[in-house]
């Protein structure tokens, strides 16, 4: 017969007590069954709450930082912020730029023209004779003034250097010749004139003078348009941003073949700038002139880095040059002469001398002598236009005649190895007195 009862097991430390005759689990189901629903209930209520404390946290975090303004202050020390982009004031000026920019190129396009300087080049023959060149070159110019008679047109230095005749073509596909009024070859500036009653009627109407900006006031990032005469097709339109300001650059010197600071800083922009564009305007959003084209950094490893002359680094010296008579080429037996053996000053910037001529020697009696020039000087201007190197000066003897009188600015070597600019007259003598 089956014992029906439990029995208490005294070895047992727990004090547990044995079934005998039926499972051992069974009382236990029924007492889990029991126990189930309220186990359940328990869970289901933690889970509750905590859903509701978490979103209740959460709720308050963010009201908490948008009314007080305490976002991104649990930003650990070492990590930057993200930057929140300005979208409406990045839209409009972009949308401007890139979109539709025809309205300031139909206004600012009369005031920009196409520069043709035909050159003569000398270059030694394969006998040891000398052979002469015609060359050709391409640069743009900006309508910057008038006069009475004339149009004033800026453009670089080296857009018109050595030039035999300067050609201008306006924005109706008109032409007419030009002649430089002044220059500045440190600066790489030039200032050049045509004279109005050259001008079709027609063309006149048309023809604008440009706005000039205030290049100080530019910001990194702004647009940028740029407006020349690019690889000499005729003008053509680029547009970009600032790319930096104040950029040192260096230029070859087409006298001396030596590298030289540009002496300004000058502006970057990706606005595409070839050959060509020298001269050129580069134009804020409002149509206005804030640099001039200068150059183009090129190389197989470079792209979108073009450079321009800040207008108003250079606005002293353009309206000196604007200033200055226009200058008319003199027959050559008639022109005047210095009386002085010169070169180059090469290497000027290494061994701290100005860039300009270099006086040898003087001939006895001769005009530069009478007026006081002596060996050692330096000429670094003649009546306000830079020269850069002996083919520059005997470009502007070519302007004056016999007996004319000229100021050059010379450089003089004092004793602590500085120089001491100073203008000197000089009445220009017949070629027998030059050698």
């Amino acid at each position: 017969m089956d014992n029906q009862y439990n029995y208490y097991n005294p070895e047992n430390s727990q004090n547990t007590y044995h079934n005998y005759g039926q499972p051992e689990h069974a009382g236990r189901e029924k007492r889990d069954r029991k126990k189930m629903p309220k186990a359940v209930a328990v869970i289901c209520l933690a889970v509750l709450f905590g859903v509701v404390s978490s979103a209740t946290f959460l709720t308050s975090n963010i009201l908490g930082s948008k009314i007080l303004g305490l976002e991104n202050t649990s930003s650990a020390k070492g990590e930057a912020k993200t930057a929140t982009p300005v979208t409406d004031s990045l839209s409009k000026s972009t949308t401007v730029v890139t979109s539709d920019v025809s309205s300031i190129v139909e206004s600012v396009m009369p005031s920009v023209v196409s520069i043709t300087n035909l050159s003569v080049q000398q270059v030694q023959n394969f006998f040891g004779g000398i052979q002469q060149y015609e060359m050709q070159s391409a640069g743009t110019g900006i309508i910057i003034s008038q006069t009475d008679e004339e149009l004033l047109i800026v453009t670089n230095n080296h857009v018109i250097q050595s030039s035999e005749t300067l050609t201008v073509t306006f924005s109706d596909e008109s032409s007419a010749e030009a002649h430089v009024k002044g220059s500045n070859p440190e600066h790489d500036v030039a200032v050049i004139a045509v004279r109005k009653d050259e001008i079709p009627a027609e063309t006149m109407k048309n023809i604008a003078v440009a706005t000039l900006g205030d290049s100080t006031q530019l910001k990194v990032g702004e647009p940028a348009i740029a407006i020349g005469n690019a690889l000499g097709y005729g003008q053509s339109v680029t547009t970009g941003v600032i790319s930096a300001l104040d950029r040192v650059t260096a230029a070859k010197n087409q006298s001396t073949g030596e590298t030289v600071g540009q002496g300004i800083g000058m502006i970057q922009t990706d606005a595409a700038i070839n050959q060509g564009n020298s001269g050129g305007a580069l134009l804020n959003i409002k149509g206005e002139v804030i640099g001039i084209n200068s150059e183009k950094l090129s190389g197989s490893t470079v792209e979108g880095m073009g450079y321009a002359i800040p207008i108003s680094d250079v606005s002293d010296i353009i309206d000196t040059l604007m200033n200055q008579k226009t200058k008319y080429k003199v027959a050559e037996g008639s022109q005047g002469y210095l009386g002085i053996t010169c070169f180059d000053v090469e290497n000027a910037q290494r061994y701290h001398m100005p860039t300009g001529v270099y006086v040898y020697e003087t001939v006895e009696g001769g005009p530069a002598d009478r007026a006081g020039i002596t060996k050692g000087n330096i000429i670094t201007a003649v009546n306000g236009s830079g020269v850069d190197g002996k083919d520059a000066l005997q470009k502007e003897l070519t302007y004056y005649a016999v007996g004319e009188t000229v100021t050059l600015t010379i450089q003089v070597p004092e004793n602590n190895g500085e120089y001491t600019e100073k203008s000197v007259d000089v009445t220009l003598g017949e070629l027998e007195s030059a050698r």
